[in-house]
């Protein structure tokens, strides 16, 4: 073990003599964790409204009132003709156009129904989509008022209606936050564990220290535990850092305990630094192993479920995903944070991350001694 004592020392002076490093593995990541959750918010609002109002009655006002009394829409325009209205669209002014007809406060009144329009600009799919279920959803609730206003007038009739009752388990209060920032911790860390250490052992080649390193008595498996070490300690003081901010600026408190996530977190970067230093071993130059670094932990990072959920991708990615160690700690994340899960309950997970690490680490170490020996 003296030689791995050695490699250790040597590996935590050559990091802490580089300000870069340090600088590159503790503030660009807090930096980040400060603005992703500020910019990656599922919840769109400020969608600029268009009206084509024909009716001008107080039915119709009461209805725009309540759409811009929502907070979800902005009035940026009032045309008199639908024509006019699609204008502003093309013009970029406005996102959705909602047209009243004639007659609609007469026809509510006389017939129990009438007809909206609702053209959306569809070329941000995301935008339309949502503003469009919004939109819906405040009519719908629109024309539950007007129903339980008439309910007791002698006139009405009503009809049978279902009425559902619902409660948002787990994350009662629909704050995106706190199921975003765990995962966007989990893509950070997965950044820095995968590109510093795919650097590694390449910046020995390149110094032209790994033939003094090949002479020495040292073995393939201490050789590559001594470059392993150091960043998973380094990056499990990353996480603890941003779990404290989390803590801190979002106020987001794990249901479960600590000691599962730092459990399955060592096991992870274990997993994530071996893939990095494999990629290390197979590149000649920092150049290329960054770039082949960013471009595996790119296709990581989209299909770990951060942003879309695995559930919606088609059927050939969600099988690419259960050979992405990233899914499975974003998962296990949000199942330790927000439904208080132990270590029984991602045991899968665990048995996962286990194979992945004894997989790239134990590749790591064949190639090495194959392109070495």
């Amino acid at each position: 073990m003296r030689p791995l004592k050695f490699l250790l020392q040597k590996e935590l002076r050559q990091i802490f003599r580089d300000p870069a490093i340090i600088r590159i593995l503790f503030i660009m990541p807090m930096v980040q964790l400060l603005i992703l959750p500020l910019a990656a918010d599922y919840e769109i609002k400020n969608i600029n409204l268009g009206l084509v109002d024909h009716d001008h009655s107080e039915y119709s006002r009461k209805l725009v009132n309540k759409i811009v009394a929502s907070g979800y829409f902005r009035l940026k325009d009032n045309s008199a003709l639908f024509k006019q209205g699609m204008h502003a669209i093309e013009q970029d002014k406005t996102d959705l156009i909602l047209e009243i007809p004639a007659h609609f406060e007469r026809d509510l009144i006389k017939d129990n129904a009438a007809t909206l329009l609702i053209a959306v600009n569809a070329i941000n799919g995301v935008k339309a989509g949502l503003g469009g279920a919004y939109i819906q959803g405040i009519i719908q609730e629109y024309n539950k008022d007007i129903r339980d206003q008439w309910v007791s007038e002698p006139h009405f009739d009503p009809q049978p209606v279902i009425e559902v009752t619902y409660s948002d388990w787990f994350n009662p209060n629909m704050n995106y936050r706190v199921f975003m920032v765990p995962g966007i911790l989990v893509m950070l860390v997965t950044i820095i564990g995968s590109s510093i250490a795919s650097n590694n052992i390449v910046r020995e080649k390149e110094m032209g220290t790994i033939e003094q390193i090949n002479v020495s008595p040292i073995s393939k498996a201490h050789f590559i535990l001594g470059k392993l070490i150091p960043f998973w300690m380094l990056a499990l003081a990353v996480l603890t850092v941003g779990l404290t901010l989390a803590r801190v600026i979002y106020g987001i408190l794990p249901l479960g305990h600590y000691i599962t996530i730092y459990i399955f977190a060592a096991l992870y970067l274990l997993a994530i630094l071996g893939l990095g230093l494999l990629l290390s071993t197979y590149a000649q130059t920092q150049q290329q192993s960054m770039l082949v670094s960013f471009f595996i932990t790119m296709i990581f990072n989209l299909l770990s479920g951060l942003f879309t959920p695995i559930e919606s991708m088609p059927g050939w990615a969600q099988v690419i995903t259960r050979f992405n160690p990233v899914s499975y700690f974003i998962e296990v994340m949000r199942m330790v944070i927000l439904k208080g899960s132990g270590l029984a309950d991602i045991r899968y997970h665990i048995l996962a991350m286990i194979g992945f690490a004894v997989f790239f680490n134990t590749w790591a170490i064949l190639n090495y001694r194959k392109r070495s020996g």
